[in-house]
């Protein structure tokens, strides 16, 4: 079995572009692709089923600590038992970002990028990670994005630079009273926030309680000209007791030095302001731009692409060990290496497919049959079998005296049937 560490376990095709791919198999007769095709039908929707108890769960669990919420509790949480529930809270969001395919940064790891990110060019802000009573930050997806400047040794010309970033940044924090919040700022409630496309360096810009810092550049640009001002006042302070000696020294200094630190003072702030103002605006438009969402809007969005993710991994699987094993079937790490081969050669993705969930997932839908070391795919025809029982039965509401249907559309003749065939 093959590892790659520049590879990820996240498959970024769609769900049905993914069964696009799989029925145009040129080794996948006519008559088969309808049956493959309702397979990842029923698939999906026993995935979709146990996700929308999952996101129900973490909504509920979510609900005292959602910033956004409208809702009131029936009764109030002790602090103890509020303690608790938030500790769940995040045991469950860090879950939950492991099955989408994201990757925990470790509290060295964000403490680098807020250190580089002090050291660079262009916005930056000075982090306080005191601020953070719990900071969990999770990326997924690297890349090399572009970012223009115009950079003073180049003439203020636009200059492009290739930067390294993270598709996808994930930040769950819990802040704590600090003295660089404001006033109103909550401390008892956890922010989530999902954003795209962020460079390595700008992982601070992020955070709350980040101050605007500027950098060095601009700091001369601010601080020489209010000196080289003193300077020549100075000067000419000195020029003229020369000339006109002791005489008008007292009314000289008094009006040079008030007209020249007032006039030069302005000057100097003014252009801290705008420096200020610019950068705000930069960091606005910045957020502004790669937020995706916010808080409750994470949790759904999120654990939507996790079930795409269990989805893409169960139909590659399934798929690979049913139409390419041989009859005495594959090991994982046979079956691995082919879907990551499969992948590559017929949708050019490059991807360390992550095997062991992939099985866990189909053995516990009875899919596969394990045999020592080695996995074999049940035949198509009984897969549908099972999986239709699966969906069948989540609900067993079946009155044979009333008529009474079940709450997936089965009665009980055809559930019996089902369940025959399965246990075959």
């Amino acid at each position: 079995m093959a590892e790659y560490a520049d590879r990820e376990h996240y498959i970024p095709l769609r769900k049905s572009d993914l069964v696009t791919l799989l029925c145009r198999d040129k080794q996948l007769p006519i008559e088969q692709r309808e049956p493959v095709r309702q397979f990842c039908t029923l698939a999906s929707a026993v995935f979709h089923f146990e996700y929308q108890q999952w996101l129900e769960e973490l909504k509920d669990a979510y609900a005292g600590f959602d910033p956004d919420s409208e809702t009131k509790p029936l009764s109030p949480v002790e602090q103890d038992e509020r303690a608790t529930r938030l500790e769940k809270v995040f045991d469950a969001f860090v879950r939950l970002m492991e099955r989408a395919n994201f990757r925990r940064l470790t509290p060295d790891e964000v403490r680098q990028a807020v250190q580089a990110h002090a050291a660079t060019r262009g916005l930056q802000t000075d982090v306080d990670l005191n601020v953070f009573e719990r900071l969990d930050v999770f990326v997924r997806g690297e890349g090399i994005g572009k970012q223009i400047s115009r950079p003073w040794w180049n003439l203020w010309r636009k200059h492009e630079e290739r930067i390294p970033l993270f598709h996808r940044l994930v930040l769950s924090v819990k802040l704590r009273p600090h003295r660089r919040l404001p006033k109103d700022a909550r401390t008892d409630v956890v922010f989530l926030k999902v954003f795209k496309d962020i460079p390595k360096e700008s992982l601070g810009m992020f955070q709350p309680g980040a101050r605007i810092r500027l950098s060095r550049t601009d700091q001369a640009l601010i601080v020489y000209p209010l000196a080289f001002g003193l300077g020549l006042t100075l000067i000419n302070i000195v020029n003229s007791v020369l000339s006109d000696g002791l005489v008008k020294i007292p009314a000289l200094l008094s009006w040079s030095l008030v007209g020249a630190i007032g006039g030069y003072g302005y000057k100097s702030y003014h252009s801290y302001q705008v420096k200020k103002q610019d950068y705000s605006l930069r960091l606005t438009r910045s957020l502004y731009y790669q937020t995706l969402d916010s808080n409750t809007g994470v949790l759904m969005r999120l654990l939507d692409e996790a079930e795409e993710q269990e989805c893409r991994e169960t139909y590659l699987g399934y798929y690979c060990l049913w139409k390419y094993a041989p009859a005495e079937g594959w090991t994982s790490e046979q079956l691995d290496d082919y879907v990551e081969l499969y992948l590559e050669s017929h949708a050019n993705l490059k991807v360390d497919f992550e095997i062991g969930d992939a099985l866990d997932k189909l053995e516990r839908l009875r899919l596969v049959i394990k045999t020592g070391d080695r996995y074999r795919a049940v035949p198509l025809d009984k897969a549908l079998e099972l999986l239709d029982y699966k969906w069948d039965n989540y609900f067993k509401y079946n009155n044979p005296e009333n008529g009474i249907r079940g709450a997936a559309g089965s009665d009980v003749n055809h559930s019996v049937g089902i369940r025959r065939i399965a246990e075959r």
